[in-house]
């Protein structure tokens, strides 16, 4: 999750298109939008979001967010899937090894909310989750996400099987999916400060009985 902006917003909703080029990059304007949505999310509870609480937080005035995202359900789904394509951006550029069950244990801890940044995003993603019932298009979102998840699972364990995909592997699959969601809500209720080496010790245990089983 991005760092908050380094000046006052309350000072800068007065003189923002005095301070900010018109010519702005609308995916940079985008982007400052979600990362006010994330700060409020995780401050302040997704029921604080409005259209006038992120313009407040990011800076700008009413009018120019309202420009970019007419309504509160579509500045919501634009920083849902920013998210989703934040994480995705961070998994892929994981550098490779030859050591398979590191290289899978560098790319599932992507996925554990382990620092201060992926626990803010957790708490991001979990309140966008709940807020699906109401808006429908973060569904979509929601079930895209867990795709990938499964996928990079499946991936997983054909790298440490060494098995082509098959109901061995499918299952195998499963079980280190709900592995990684089961301690990222574990870890999720756990104090800022607490120690999560178990975390990943368990998770580097379970990737090294897969690639023992292709032995």
């Amino acid at each position: 999750m991005a760092a908050r902006l380094c000046y006052n917003a309350k000072l800068a909703q007065s003189c923002y298109f005095q301070a900010v080029p018109r010519t702005i990059d609308r995916d940079a304007r985008k982007a400052q939008l979600a990362e006010a949505v994330w700060r409020i999310i995780v401050e302040r509870g997704i029921g604080a979001v409005s259209v006038r609480s992120v313009a407040d937080e990011a800076g700008v005035v009413v009018g120019s967010l309202r420009h970019v995202f007419p309504t509160r359900a579509e500045l919501l789904e634009f920083s849902a899937r920013l998210m989703v394509d934040r994480a995705t951006a961070r998994i892929r550029a994981v550098p490779p090894s030859k050591d398979p069950v590191q290289f899978a244990l560098a790319v599932l801890r992507h996925l554990l909310p382990l620092e201060p940044d992926s626990r803010a995003e957790f708490d991001v993603n979990l309140a966008l989750i709940a807020e699906s019932h109401a808006l429908p298009s973060l569904v979509t979102i929601r079930d895209y996400a867990a795709r990938e998840l499964e996928e990079l699972c499946h991936q997983a364990v054909e790298l440490l099987s060494g098995r082509p995909r098959d109901d061995v592997t499918l299952a195998a699959a499963r079980r280190l999916h709900a592995l990684v969601d089961g301690l990222a809500l574990h870890l999720h209720t756990q104090p800022p400060d607490a120690d999560t080496t178990w975390a990943t010790t368990l998770l580097h245990d379970e990737l090294l009985r897969l690639a023992a089983e292709s032995q």
